[in-house]
């Protein structure tokens, strides 16, 4: 692909998408072309180049490695969708099923890119130590959700069966945090009244082609669960 200089938009924002492109698409997977063959590549100067891999590293799609090149940064999938708590879960949280299947596809969802009117869904309890902390569905396309299904689901850690067994590319997630009261059974699986409000995390993860590959909804005790973000820019 050819950078177009009668284009408005400047070469390199055009070659930021180009690369961008790429990576989205696994022509890249480890490192990108040093600074010298980009600009043999596509015939412009040090300047552009090193603009459009500057706007990459701001994204967090690049960093650069002293000595050795500009790599892809993409984190492995647990560290990228991480929240950590002040109970530290993440390390000592245990998992048992509740429920999974066949089911409609929830309405918030019916019309995203990837998912019929049925879907495969995963119910689990989170549990630290024998207390029970958290109530997490995800919700799956159904030809992934059935491969899955062929796993242990009380024990397997779904990202890395999704992403280095079944080799599913998450590439963008979009996440809510809200409250709300649990219902009947969610307060008796949690072991709380029904006053308490809970912490609801929903999140939805898109592939590079834009489609839905997963919805998770997690409804979290408020008293034993906090999330801590952070954010750099």
């Amino acid at each position: 692909m050819e950078l177009d200089s009668n284009n408005p938009i400047p070469l390199h924002v055009q070659l930021k998408n180009i690369l961008e492109n790429q990576i989205r698409q696994g022509y890249y997977t480890d490192k990108i072309p040093s600074e010298r063959e980009l600009m043999e590549m596509y015939s412009v100067s040090r300047n552009t180049v090193r603009e459009a891999i500057s706007n990459l590293v701001n994204e967090g799609i690049l960093e650069k490695i002293h000595g050795k090149g500009t790599f892809i940064s993409l984190r492995q999938v647990q560290e990228w969708l991480k929240m950590t708590s002040f109970t530290e879960t993440i390390k000592t949280k245990g998992i048992k099923l509740l429920d999974q299947g066949i089911i409609s596809t929830p309405d918030n969802i019916s019309n995203a890119h990837g998912f019929d009117d049925r879907c495969f869904y995963v119910k689990r309890l989170r549990l630290e130590g024998n207390i029970p902390i958290a109530i997490e569905t995800h919700y799956y396309p159904l030809e992934l959700g059935q491969k899955l299904s062929q796993y242990d689901l009380n024990k397997v850690i779904l990202y890395d069966a999704l992403e280095q067994d079944l080799k599913v590319v998450f590439w963008e997630a979009e996440q809510i945090i809200t409250c709300e009261h649990p219902s009947e059974e969610e307060a008796e699986q949690l072991d709380i009244p029904q006053s308490m409000c809970l912490l609801v995390n929903e999140r939805m993860i898109s592939d590079p082609e834009g489609n839905l590959v997963e919805y998770y909804k997690g409804l979290f005790r408020s008293d034993m669960y906090s999330f801590a973000m952070k954010m750099s820019r």
